[in-house]
Formats: C-alpha cells, sequence, structure tokens
C-alpha cells in the first residue's frame, strides 16, 4: 500500500488492484503545483468524497470525468455530483460498505463536521459529512474526514480495529494536534498515523509535534510531504 498526500485533506492510495483518490483537490489547493495535477491523478480507479466543501470537491466531476474514475460518497452528495457529470459510484450512506475492485473496500462511518455545497450559486446541504474505513493489502485505514473529536471514534476503533489512522488535525475546521492525539491514545490502537488537513493556511497547525508527543508508544506519527508515496 502506498499512501500519498496531495496536500490538505487529498490522498492518492494505492492498495491492491486500486488507485483512489480521496477528496483530490487540485485547483486553488496551496499544497499541489500545477505540473504535478496529472501525476496526482494519473491511472485513478475510484474517487471517494468526505463532505461537500469546496477544498474537498472543486475539481472531482472535471478529475471524473478525465480519469473515468466513478464517484462515491454520502448519498445526497454523491448524487449532486453525478448530476453535474460525475462518473456514477456508489451513494450510499452511515453503515454501508461497498467493494472497489476485486480486494479492497470502503465502509463509511461518521465524522462531526458540516457538508454544504454551492449549486448554481445557491449553497445547499449535502447530507451528512462522513469518514471511511478501507480494507485491503493486509490493512485497515481509517481515513477520518474532516472531524472534531467524537465518542463514534470508540465504536469504529473496536468494530473495525484500524491499523492505520489519517486523521484530520489542523485545528480550526476539525481536530486539532492535541485531540487527534487523544483520539489515537484513548479510542485506537494505531500502529501508524498520518495528520492531515494541516500546513495549508496560517489558521491551520504547521507541523504535527503536538500529535507525535500525545500518541501511545508502539504508533508513529509520520507527517506526509506532498507526492511522497508513504510504503506500509
Amino acid at each position: 500500500m502506498n499512501i500519498i498526500w496531495l496536500g490538505h485533506g487529498s490522498f492518492r492510495i494505492e492498495v491492491a488492484d486500486q488507485i483512489l483518490l480521496i477528496d483530490p483537490w487540485l485547483n486553488g489547493n496551496p499544497m499541489l503545483s500545477e505540473d504535478q495535477h496529472a501525476a496526482a491523478i494519473a491511472g485513478a480507479t475510484h474517487i471517494l468524497v468526505t463532505h461537500g466543501h469546496f477544498d474537498h470537491t472543486t475539481d472531482i466531476v472535471e478529475i471524473s470525468k478525465r480519469t473515468g474514475a466513478p464517484v462515491s460518497g454520502m448519498y445526497e452528495l454523491a448524487m449532486a455530483l453525478h448530476t453535474q457529470g460525475a462518473v456514477e459510484g456508489a451513494a450510499f450512506n452511515m453503515g454501508g460498505t461497498i467493494a472497489l475492485g476485486e480486494a479492497v473496500s470502503a465502509s463509511m462511518v461518521p465524522a462531526c463536521h458540516s457538508s454544504s455545497m454551492e449549486i448554481d450559486g445557491t449553497r445547499r446541504a449535502m447530507g451528512r459529512e462522513c469518514g471511511f474505513v478501507l480494507r485491503g493489502d493486509d490493512h485497515c485505514v481509517y481515513i477520518s474526514g474532516d472531524t472534531g473529536l467524537m465518542a463514534d471514534m470508540a465504536w469504529i476503533a473496536e468494530y473495525y480495529a484500524p491499523d492505520i489512522g489519517i486523521l484530520s488535525a489542523g485545528g480550526h475546521y476539525t481536530m486539532d494536534m492535541e485531540m487527534a492525539a487523544f483520539a489515537a491514545r484513548t479510542y485506537f490502537d494505531f500502529k501508524t498515523v498520518i495528520p492531515c488537513h494541516y500546513r495549508t493556511f496560517p489558521a491551520l497547525a504547521q507541523d504535527a509535534s503536538a500529535l507525535a508527543a500525545g500518541v501511545p508508544d508502539g504508533c508513529r506519527v509520520i507527517e506526509p510531504e506532498v507526492m511522497r508515496p508513504i510504503a506500509l
């Protein structure tokens, strides 16, 4: 498995027979240069979207059209993106699990945030925000999506037992580094934690030192670098 940060809350995950894009944000993403865009989305087989905010959905329809990758996510949001021209994937909901290729699955789990998208000049609610649990290549990955600290993390940890956590941790809009560390040591038994949704803007945390200091022994924190694969 290769986990590749595209900056902010965007990831490219190469797992088994799939190349997954999670909330891919290209245009306007200050961490991803234009000359990296093509490589970021090359060969994509599926797109997963956690919620409707611009920094997670701006480019999804165009990327889906360019790559042929279907888009899956919360029912209302996925349906809106499909209507706009994205290749149709699964419009599903909390507790649902979808197959991605022959050896990968994605389960939708709760997050605590908000979700809206501007359509024809009007901001509309897009169902609920969410996270995902991915299983493949003998790993279980919890992708928190944009979220605050929440008690639902307890059952997510117990039920799915993820060994890898991709946690929004920049603060202001999501958990901060101390909260993400609290989640890691209180609810989960991660072997690896990768922070995201940080360093993008001045209002967000610029490093993950507080996260690294707060996770339990046996859990390593890897600060990602844009377009540099983390092999797990």
